[in-house]
């Protein structure tokens, strides 16, 4: 049998590294690194918001300015015309003259971005087209009377 002396070191257990082990914090610093150079890249390569720039009334309608094309839907609702922009922007609120009588037009917050309505006292149909135009994009809106 063995006894508790040293013979020559092939059977000992071998003595503590004293040294600190590297491989998890490498480890770590690579994860870290990687986490923050996704995040930069993503920052870089996200789409722009869409935002609403003004509206001006013309003799027919509006004219709409955004930013970037937004996506857009409307419906022609019980006489009043509605577009849904995803896009974001401030409230607002106007009138403008479709053959010679008032029609109301209001921008409001709504769940899925902005909401513009059209309402005057008579049943409204609307067309609306958009292009772009110098940097921007133009969404014209034509009403008239049904």
């Amino acid at each position: 049998m063995h006894g508790s002396e040293g013979n020559d070191g092939l059977h000992d257990t071998p003595p503590d590294d004293p040294r600190p082990k590297l491989l998890p914090r490498v480890f770590g610093s690579l994860a870290i690194v990687g986490l923050l150079v996704g995040l930069m890249i993503g920052r870089l390569t996200a789409p722009e918001p869409v935002e609403l720039q003004q509206i001006e009334v013309t003799a027919d309608g509006v004219q709409v300015w955004f930013n970037v094309e937004p996506k857009v839907h409307g419906e022609h609702i019980d006489g009043t015309v509605a577009l849904l922009f995803d896009a974001q922007g401030k409230a607002q609120r106007g009138r403008l003259k479709v053959n010679d009588k008032d029609v109301n037009w209001r921008v409001r917050a709504a769940d899925a971005g902005l909401l513009l309505n059209f309402v005057a006292a008579r049943p409204l149909r609307g067309e609306w087209s958009g292009a772009e135009v110098e940097g921007r994009w133009r969404l014209q809106v034509r009403l008239r009377e049904e």
